[in-house]
């Protein structure tokens, strides 16, 4: 948190997947992370970054730690998050080709194709237009990412390439369909602590003051 005297702290969803290149890239931005495996880790966080991976994989494991609850409780609170790759997937509010016992948070209103871009060798890397990060293009790796097929009248598509969204914000909610945990360029983690800190700048004590 970016109150007096109080850190923002990210959680990173530690169950499966790039944790480790995202962890890097936030405390290289002065920010305190905090490894997201129990229920009991969610409560303190100001932030989230959903991690890829394997987004069938890391949704049974929401369920098996008892995390999909708790996370989704702070996503109603609309608590900032990233959600990358398979972060996507399962923020989304509807999944196509995904498992029939594979649910998504509904945190953002987009419908996702998995694994849409091709397989692991297909993947590539772009320079992205994105006019919210500056006129310097960001370098995008893609690695079998999913594809948008449709955004929700309140959705804001931040980037696309080849006429398709790989960048899109709702609210407090973004989500990328490439990694940018996996180069030097750390202005999309920037944009989530950004949020986190304006959300906690205008957020009640956490103690309420005793009368004097």
């Amino acid at each position: 948190m970016s109150r007096e005297g109080v850190e923002v702290i990210v959680g990173v969803l530690a169950l499966q997947g790039a944790v480790e290149p995202h962890v890097a890239a936030l405390s290289a931005l002065g920010a305190k992370t905090l490894l997201v495996r129990s229920p009991d880790d969610v409560a303190g966080i100001d932030a989230l970054v959903i991690p890829g991976g394997e987004s069938t994989t890391m949704s049974m494991l929401l369920e098996s730690s008892g995390l999909r609850g708790p996370i989704g409780e702070r996503l109603d609170e609309r608590i900032p998050v990233l959600g990358t790759c398979a972060g996507m997937v399962l923020l989304a509010s509807t999944i196509l080709d995904g498992r029939s016992d594979q649910h998504a948070f509904g945190a953002i209103d987009i419908t996702v194709r998995r694994n849409a871009f091709g397989r692991q060798v297909d993947s590539f890397e772009a320079d992205l237009r994105i006019a919210s990060l500056g006129e310097a293009p960001f370098h995008a790796v893609f690695i079998r990412a999913p594809c948008v097929e449709d955004v929700g009248d309140k959705v804001e598509v931040v980037a696309t390439l080849n006429g398709h969204p790989v960048f899109c914000r709702q609210g407090s909610v973004l989500v990328t369909a490439f990694h940018p945990e996996l180069v030097t360029d750390l202005r999309v983690h920037d944009q989530l602590l950004q949020l986190a800190r304006r959300r906690t700048e205008v957020a009640p004590p956490l103690v309420p003051t005793s009368p004097l």
